[in-house]
């Protein structure tokens, strides 16, 4: 097989180059609780940011607001969660020119989601 099928056929399987070899991303839309309402599977050396359209079209409800890490630091997503009513929680870039506050009190809530990645990979590790 040649090496132009062999990455084709991985990035079809979402798994992306590092140094240490095939990566994937899996990005993930919970509820306030840190249960999953969807996932979206990426490369590794795509940006967090370009998961954000695909998991904010899912829900069935709007949510209140929308914690996330670094990664989704971009204004294009801060202006969309406006338009849509909603309360960006997304802690800033540390290169930002200016700063953006954001509610750390509701920041701390991301800790659910972060568990949430911890059981997974615990039950993959017991699925494997």
């Amino acid at each position: 097989m040649s090496r132009q099928l062999a990455e084709r056929g991985a990035h079809q399987r979402a798994l992306g180059r590092s140094r240490g070899g095939f990566i994937s991303k899996l990005h993930c839309l919970a509820d306030a609780r840190g249960r999953p309402l969807a996932f979206h599977l990426t490369v590794g050396e795509a940006a967090d940011c370009n998961a954000y359209g695909t998991l904010i079209a899912l829900p069935e409800q709007t949510p209140k607001a929308l914690l996330a890490d670094k990664g989704y630091d971009a204004d294009a997503i801060r202006a969309d969660l406006a338009s849509r009513d909603i309360k960006a929680v997304i802690s800033g870039r540390s290169n930002r020119r200016v700063r953006i506050e954001h509610d750390q009190a509701l920041y701390k809530q991301r800790n659910r989601i972060q568990r949430m990645f911890g059981r997974l990979k615990i039950n993959r590790a017991i699925a494997t």
